[in-house]
């Protein structure tokens, strides 16, 4: 009786080893044989009915290995061995004998020599030839002999031996561990159902569950400073980019603590300070057309629907095609746009236009009227905040000492609390100069005071004497709605990456957190947010333990709406603008030029075109223009692969061109490669024309075509053509556009046999036109 058991000891959970042991073996000699882990399913249904007696489990053909050993170690004819997805096998007391599965006439499975294929002579372990020039590692193979043949194999060994590399059909045994419910997609459907609402989906979903039970009075004491010095740096913030989406200063506010408070519970990254962001304010601006709060408080509504509805469908991989040197454009010139609205605040200038070329043409023709204390005041507050941005990297000699120390911690406390210093310190200043009856300085205004009203975002807006319905809406808002998610996404991911030391980021999980802040943002008049870089340095360097510093931010917040709005009058203008330009200053990212350019210098193309048509045109399609042009040039790689040709002498001593195409096969190359094998092939028309697909991992129907038209312009050249190593999930493409011939090897050995027989044919040929030459000149 043979028993079996599963081995699963340091291996990964899609690799399995199945031991067998023989009943009465001595030894206990482990044979390690490849196995894909997935297997062909063509025919397992008849596999499983065959008589384990005189078949093979693995193939409906009759095994010697039954019939010599009278053993049934091979058949693996017991039922449960069919639930088994295996990678390895190992069979133990298999000296000369192997478990085979025929695929494609060849044997996938054989201890002693490989697979096999045709009938050629058996492969023994030998030394290993040299790769012969041109066929790269496809073509090696081991020293031939016509000693013993394979009992299971019929003495039809090749030349190749089995590599995991080859590829084979993407399905896998029937069934699983789990019983019945593991086949067909019904049982995937409930294993999907069960894993929705597991205790680990849970927790993934709703991190808060995982880190709250082990929350200490240190880590709630970490996040309390970390909370509320990011407080005190994004109401400033808040403030300024309202001003930059075109909203009402108490917009920004609103944006600022709901989201915090939803990002405890469903956010993965504790240094993620959510609200609004420099990117989020500018692309919300370009997209309202002026038309009111409402259409910015349904762009964050809608953004949030679609981020959700993004990570549920786990669509994470769409930010991919965004590169770095995209990106790069995109956040350089969306730098340089919102300093620039900003510029207007600096000098005191009013005018309208909020696009890059429309300020500073409206700059250059007011310029005369720029108001000299805003600008000094714009100018100086500036200056200090680069300047208090470097006081946190000054070093204290001696830090161990507890003055030393206390200095240390003040210099970063003054570095990071920098914004709301510069803006209290300029709304006491314009405050003195109100109670003196003057207004040197341009002030903020009004701020509503209060929370807002907690209500359903709106699904109409009336805007002058004409009410927008929801449709006319989502009309207006365009395609913000789908970039203004996607970049939140993208900001916000690459926030996580730069703080996560080497973590793994949930994608699919910071989707599905942005997308409830957003909806639960949008219900209390929030414009969309996101998480930023600056405030997320600042957290990052408060220490901030968990995700709960957001509820501390947010808490402040609401004091500040509550209790301090009525003194945020004061503020001016200038001073917010400073703030805005000294946060997105350091968003040029144009010193990642000089290391593209060392690296690819192709790669500076879609940077520069992303960066100019960011500029001049809008940033949504500026950033769609970018990625276009990137598309390109991977579609150009995809158009132009390289096919060397070189020139082989097969061990019968053919002379035959090899040709190798280094990527898959698709409807942009088909006819680039076409002509490229048939101007190989014309400069020695004599010579047989090996393509070898080794390298090419996928084709499609214009491809397929294209190769039938190969193989009828070989034909009618006279010329031979043979593919070599084509996967049977490609050569069953080929076939499937019935070529008038396909010429197939799929190892070495059937290669050469070939290669033989049409020298041979050749020669026939050539002794027969000769005699037909030597006939005429007789007579």
């Amino acid at each position: 009786m043979t028993k079996y058991k599963l081995n699963n000891t340091a291996r990964s959970s899609s690799e399995v080893t199945l031991t067998a042991y023989m009943a009465g073996s001595d030894g206990r000699r482990d044979c390690h044989i490849p196995l894909d882990s997935n297997q062909n399913d063509h025919g397992n249904q008849a596999n499983r009915n065959l008589e384990a007696v005189n078949k093979c489990h693995f193939c409906p053909h009759s095994c010697e290995f039954l019939q010599q050993t009278d053993n049934l170690a091979a058949s693996l004819a017991k039922e449960q061995c069919d639930k088994f997805g295996l990678n390895e096998l190992k069979v133990e007391s298999l000296d000369s004998v192997c478990l085979c599965e025929k695929y494609n006439g060849g044997c996938k499975l054989c201890p002693r020599s490989g697979h096999a294929l045709g009938h050629g002579p058996r492969l023994d372990h030998g030394p290993r030839l040299d790769h012969e020039p041109g066929l790269g590692h496809g073509l090696g193979l081991d020293q031939l002999n016509g000693k013993d043949s394979c009992p299971a194999c019929h003495g039809t060994t090749c030349g190749t031996p089995y590599s995991k590399s080859e590829s084979y059909p993407s399905s896998s045994f029937p069934y699983s561990l789990g019983g019945e419910e593991g086949g067909g997609w019904r049982g995937r459907a409930a294993r999907a159902a069960r894993g929705c609402w597991s205790g680990k989906t849970l927790l993934r979903r709703a991190p808060v569950l995982a880190w709250a039970p082990l929350y200490t009075l240190r880590s709630a004491l970490a996040d309390l400073i970390a909370g509320v010095t990011v407080g005190l740096t994004v109401i400033p913030q808040a403030i300024a980019y309202a001003g930059v989406a075109g909203l009402p200063p108490q917009y920004g506010l609103y944006s600022s603590f709901m989201a915090c408070f939803v990002y405890t519970i469903f956010g993965s990254v504790k240094d993620s300070a959510i609200g609004p962001t420099a990117i989020a304010a500018i692309l919300t601006r370009e997209n309202l057309h002026g038309l009111g709060p409402e259409f910015a408080v349904l762009l964050a509504f809608l953004s949030g629907c679609v981020e959700l509805l993004m990570g549920i469908l786990q669509l994470g991989f769409l930010i991919d095609f965004i590169s770095g040197p995209v990106s790069v454009g995109f956040t350089s010139a969306a730098a340089i746009i919102i300093a620039t609205t900003q510029v207007k605040d600096i000098l005191g200038l009013s005018f309208p236009g909020g696009k890059f070329l429309q300020v500073w043409t409206g700059l250059y023709e007011h310029i005369g009227e720029t108001r000299l204390w805003d600008a000094l005041l714009g100018v100086s507050c500036i200056v200090v905040l680069l300047l208090l941005r470097k006081v946190k990297d000054i070093k204290v000699p001696a830090p161990s000492s507890p003055s030393r120390a206390a200095l240390a911690n003040t210099l970063w406390f003054l570095s990071t609390t920098r914004n709301i210093s510069v803006v209290l310190v300029c709304a006491g200043l314009a405050y003195y100069f109100d109670t003196q009856h003057q207004t040197p300085f341009k002030l903020t205004g009004t701020v509503k005071p209060g929370l807002p009203e907690f209500k359903l975002p709106p699904f109409s807006a009336t805007v002058g004497n004409h009410t927008y319905t929801f449709m006319e809406m989502t009309s207006t808002l365009s395609s913000a709605i789908f970039v203004v998610p996607l970049l939140s996404i993208l900001e916000n991911i690459a926030l996580a990456k730069v703080f996560s030391d080497g973590k793994y980021v949930d994608a699919t999980q910071e989707m599905l957190a942005l997308g409830v802040c957003n909806i639960a943002a949008s219900l209390v008049d929030s414009m969309p947010v996101s998480g930023a870089l600056s405030r997320g340095a600042v957290n990052h360097a408060s220490g901030v333990a968990t995700t709960a510093g957001g509820l501390y931010t947010g808490a402040l917040v609401i004091l500040s709406l509550q209790y301090f709005t009525p003194y945020f009058f004061y503020i001016p203008k200038a001073s917010l603008a400073a703030v805005i330009i000294a946060a997105v200053v350091f968003m040029m990212e144009l010193h990642v030029f000089k290391p593209i350019w060392r690296t690819k210098k192709v790669d500076i193309i879609p940077a520069v075109v992303t960066f100019v048509a960011c500029l001049v045109t809008r940033l949504e399609l500026g950033i769609v223009i970018g990625i276009a042009v990137n598309l390109m040039f991977l579609l150009y790689a995809s158009a132009r692969p390289t096919v060397r040709v070189s020139r082989a002498t097969s061990m019968s001593g053919v002379e035959y061109l090899v040709a190798v195409v280094d990527r898959s096969l698709s409807f942009p190359s088909a006819e680039y490669v076409r002509r490229a094998l048939r101007k190989a092939a014309q400069k020695d028309i004599n010579v047989p024309l090996v393509l070898d697909a080794t390298h090419v991992q996928a084709a499609d129907f214009t491809a397929a075509r294209g190769i039938k038209s190969l193989i009828e312009d070989f034909d009618s050249l006279g010329q031979a053509l043979i593919f070599y190593n084509v996967k049977p999930s490609i050569a069953s493409v080929f076939r499937g556009v019935k070529p008038k011939q396909f010429v197939h090897c799929a190892c070495r050995a059937e290669l050469d046999e070939v290669l033989s027989s049409i020298a041979a044919k050749l020669n026939v040929e050539r002794q027969a036109a000769a005699q037909q030459q030597q006939q005429p000149s007789a007579s």
